[in-house]
């Protein structure tokens, strides 16, 4: 099965929604992971400030931070091999990259309760 692995900057929350400002890239990209996670994809995130170990047990991720810094994430992996530096793959991309068939939603629904690519919470009204 292929595996993706998306290495992230250090982040106080993956999901988007902290702080005074909601990241919509990141709360896209977490409904777009949990969406693939559902179709069984071997697909999981790491941030540097929750995860360093996993940033330095990869020879991969150490030798790009040695050359890019941590600038240049999120660094994007699939099977061991960069496929992606410097911003988060849309959900075609990580459907592609884990070979999973499935038709075809919007990036960033709300079918997990997240925000959609308006910044509206659907019809849940939960986020």
């Amino acid at each position: 099965m292929t595996t993706i692995r998306v290495y992230e900057p250090a982040l106080c929350c993956n999901t988007g929604v902290c702080g005074p400002e909601l990241d919509q890239s990141l709360v896209t990209f977490t409904a777009d992971l949990n969406h693939l996670k559902g179709l069984g994809a071997d697909i999981e995130r790491h941030n540097l400030a929750n995860d360093p170990s996993a940033f330095a047990d990869n020879p991969t991720v150490r030798d790009f931070l040695r050359v890019a810094g941590s600038d240049g994430l999120p660094l994007t992996v699939v099977d061991g091999v960069t496929v992606m530096t410097g911003g988060y793959p849309t959900r075609e991309q990580l459907v592609g990259f884990a070979g999973v068939g499935e038709q075809v939603v919007p990036a960033g629904a709300s079918e997990l309760g997240m925000a959609d690519s308006s910044g509206s919470c659907g019809s849940s009204g939960c986020c």
